[in-house]
């Protein structure tokens, strides 16, 4: 069974960085990717980067140049950079295997303005 635990989430003013992880267990990181989504109240869930396992990186348009993504198989993490943090970026962020995997339980960022 995989299970997934985002944590470095916090508070921020505009113009920060946070550091965010994902712990996994129970998961090959081959042949698989991983992304993270976010959430925020009111909101419909926002695809927001991923990796595959080719190494190869998918940004959404709103935070690419901004956030980058890495996977360490080595440590089983996931790691999402964020720069540059924005009010609009405020939200709880979940990680998730790709395609049709596990949800985590999610770490909040709040970006101060």
């Amino acid at each position: 069974q995989v299970q997934l635990v985002e944590s470095g989430g916090g508070l921020v003013q505009t113009g920060g960085s946070l550091r965010l992880s994902c712990a996994v267990s129970g998961l090959s990181f081959s042949s698989t990717a991983l992304a993270w989504f976010r959430q925020a109240p009111g909101k419909e869930r926002e695809f927001v980067v991923a990796v595959d396992w080719t190494e190869t990186t998918y940004h959404a348009d709103s935070v690419k140049g901004r956030f980058t993504i890495s996977r360490d198989k080595t440590k089983n993490l996931v790691v999402l950079q964020m720069n540059r943090l924005k009010p609009e970026d405020t939200a709880v962020y979940y990680c998730k295997v790709l395609p049709g995997g596990s949800w985590g339980q999610g770490t909040q960022v709040t970006v101060s303005s």
